[in-house]
């Protein structure tokens, strides 16, 4: 581990500066910076059982940052309101989870996140750890910290109070409770997305009330998707998800646009801003783009996979589109059918071709979808559930190997 003595404040600063939107107070950063100790520096994830993609690893990847320079960074997991239900959206409530399910999600995140975070920099804990001590009466005197008319500055808040829309009083716990998580951990920093900012600024206020300096605030974007325009989102099917087969995130990353590229290197790219900025310039004085994201779409799947799956995912890319042949390697996937036959739209979601129905009937009606190299058209086709292996292929990048197996209505 680097001694935070050993590395320049200044050097610090910028990297973790790179992708911020906000730094709240980049001078207090420094200040901190200059103690030479390592710094507790606290995220918090929603105990639901995690699914990432890539859009997530932009705060992973600051985590990350920090512990490059020495800090300790605290995974901290909120199974306090898990087990009571987090609200979610205007009107709805998610379910509580027991805390088996939360033990279990917590596993999960540790399967995923330590491809980025270093374990022995990285501190799991639970929130319900100091949340249940603080009871009732507690929670009171913790409320009374804060006031209505600050909890109605945040947007969501202010939108339906101005709409007429209900707000129920727990919510204005949520805010509150992460507050209070920074001042049990007594945090000198908290990183979260710029959807999280009033929540990080309560844990400011809320440290000051408690007679602790306030944390420094520090909030990245969140990642356009493959689209370049909306937020990276599975639901959008513009997702690279951390799971995803080698060839498969190495042919969606190939696919962003060449602008996006850079957008890419700076949140996603563990190599330095000198780095980058030397790409840019070969670029600049007539390098192929494609050769340069050549470079990050390997950087990324060698992370998530290994480096030697990488370069084979870049071979069978080059191969794809110079001689347009099905890559050797693909996912092979059995599906059972209760009928003699299943469509096409079903099938290409159940392989994960796709993310619904709905995007495979509209990748039909485009061409983009062949079976065993035969183009389909109509998105009533079903294919016969035989037995027989079938490549199915969505686009220029998705392959599968599908033997559908008809099992009976039973």
């Amino acid at each position: 581990m680097p001694s935070t003595r050993q590395i320049d404040v200044e050097e610090q600063v910028a990297e973790l500066r790179r992708g911020a939107v906000d730094v709240l107070v980049e001078s207090e950063l420094r200040e901190r910076l200059l103690l030479g100790r390592p710094l507790t520096v606290k995220v918090g994830f929603d105990p639901t059982a995690p699914d990432l993609h890539l859009g997530h690893t932009v705060l992973l990847n600051k985590m990350r940052q920090f512990q490059d320079f020495g800090h300790i960074v605290i995974f901290l997991i909120g199974d306090f309101t898990g087990m009571i239900g987090d609200p979610s959206g205007k009107t709805a409530t998610r379910p509580a989870l027991t805390r088996e399910q939360i033990q279990a999600n917590a596993r999960t995140y540790e399967k995923q996140v330590f491809k980025v975070l270093d374990p022995e920099q990285t501190r799991l804990d639970f929130n319900s750890r100091w949340m249940t001590e603080l009871g009732a009466a507690g929670l009171v005197q913790l409320a009374s910290r804060h006031t209505v008319a600050r909890m109605l500055e945040r947007d969501d808040f202010r939108k339906r109070y101005q709409q007429g829309q209900p707000i129920a009083i727990h919510e204005f716990l949520y805010p509150l409770a992460q507050g209070y998580d920074s001042v049990a951990l007594k945090a000198d920093a908290e990183l979260g997305g710029t959807d999280q900012k009033f929540n990080l600024l309560v844990g400011r206020q809320l440290q000051e009330s408690y007679g602790q300096p306030p944390q420094v605030v520090l909030t990245v974007p969140l990642l356009e998707g493959l689209d370049g325009v909306n937020k990276m989102s599975k639901s959008l099917g513009n997702a690279i998800g951390i799971d995803e087969a080698p060839g498969e995130m190495f042919g969606k990353l190939m696919s962003i646009s060449d602008e996006l590229m850079w957008r890419y290197f700076e949140l996603l790219s563990f190599r330095s801003l000198a780095e980058i900025r030397d790409l840019k310039s070969r670029v600049a004085g007539g390098a192929n783009p494609r050769d340069i994201k050549f470079l990050l779409a390997r950087e990324i799947v060698a992370r998530f996979h290994d480096e030697a799956a990488a370069g084979q995912a870049q071979e069978d890319f080059i191969s794809r589109h110079r001689h347009g042949r099905a890559p050797d390697r693909m996912p092979e996937i059995a599906l059972n059918c209760p009928d003699a036959s299943l469509g096409i739209g079903y099938v290409l979601r159940d392989c994960g071709l796709v993310a619904s129905t709905s995007e495979a009937i509209r990748m039909v009606r485009q061409g983009a979808v062949r079976v065993d190299g035969d183009r389909i058209s109509d998105p009533r086709l079903a294919l016969e559930a035989d037995g027989t292996p079938k490549t199915v292929q969505v686009g220029k990048r998705r392959f599968a190997r599908v033997t559908l197996n008809a099992t009976g209505k039973g």
